[in-house]
């Protein structure tokens, strides 16, 4: 075990391993759905327990938290790559990247991707998988703009962050894309939001992470109020769930089907596009 990377219970590291479990059980659990060989691979080399997310990887509604997972990538792969069918050099940046592999998927041979995160992150990213060619890993709090400084938006930029925003206050979000908007015109950010009613399922969550701000964290309930953000920024949505795939893979279940529509118009889950 010493040549892996250890990750504490309790600490920011482990907030990695949900989301990179669940790829990796998407992965095979709906093959033809999603594919994710990084996943397995990352989550071998990891000093961690896996023992109680094994056991609950066999109920009906924790393998619809990993689709859940998965189809939000797959949306941002849908994003990336229409972005780079326009502008095949540009900047692929990860924002909050975690272990999360999404610019190497889109990755077309000529754009630049760039993953973004806090340091301890980043020190855990760059053992477990090393920057390659024309791919910089930032150790950043988001929050402050001087990562951008590193990024080169001057063949096109788009920003992308799954699971991020939840974590970001209203003020400090709409900060994060009025700096992109002014430093990268032409640009797209790219991120999942839920209603107030998604937030209320996830405040278990940021108690867990010792989180006080909880009120002020960002949900959005009418996605009209997103238009305010950036003063000429053209904005759009679509449902987290079905609003970019049909989830066609024999895997997925009638009721996975029911939850999807909940998601998306009940709990409001929704992938949210700046094109500025």
């Amino acid at each position: 075990m010493a040549d892996r990377i250890h990750i504490e219970k309790g600490s920011v590291q482990e907030t990695l391993i949900i989301p990179l479990y669940g790829r990796k059980l998407c992965a095979e659990v709906f093959p033809k759905l999603y594919t994710d060989e990084s996943a397995a691979r990352i989550c071998a080399q990891l000093d961690y327990d896996f023992t109680e997310l094994d056991r609950q990887a066999k109920s009906t509604f924790w393998r619809f938290g990993a689709l859940e997972a998965a189809m939000r990538q797959l949306d941002m792969q849908w994003e990336i790559r229409d972005y780079l069918a326009t502008h095949p050099k540009a900047a692929v940046v990860n924002m909050g990247c975690g272990l999360d592999q999404t610019g190497r998927a889109c990755d077309n041979g000529t754009c630049r991707i760039y993953n973004v995160d806090m340091p301890d992150i980043i020190a855990a990213r760059e053992q477990l998988c090393p920057a390659g060619e024309r791919e910089r890993n930032i150790a950043s709090d988001l929050n402050d703009a001087v990562w951008m400084e590193e990024v080169d938006g001057s063949q096109g930029a788009i920003f992308f962050a799954a699971g991020v925003f939840h974590y970001l206050t209203k003020a400090q979000a709409q900060v994060l894309a009025r700096e992109l908007a002014a430093r990268y015109p032409g640009s797209r950010l790219v991120f999942d939001t839920v209603g107030k009613l998604g937030k209320r399922l996830m405040r278990s969550t940021f108690k867990s992470f010792g989180m006080e701000n909880y009120d002020e964290c960002l949900c959005v309930e009418d996605p009209a109020e997103l238009q305010t953000w950036v003063s000429g920024t053209r904005v759009s949505t679509r449902g987290y769930m079905l609003g970019y795939y049909d989830m066609d893979d024999p895997a997925v279940t009638g009721f996975h089907r029911f939850l999807a529509r909940l998601c998306d118009n009940v709990v409001k889950m929704r992938i949210v596009r700046f094109d500025f």
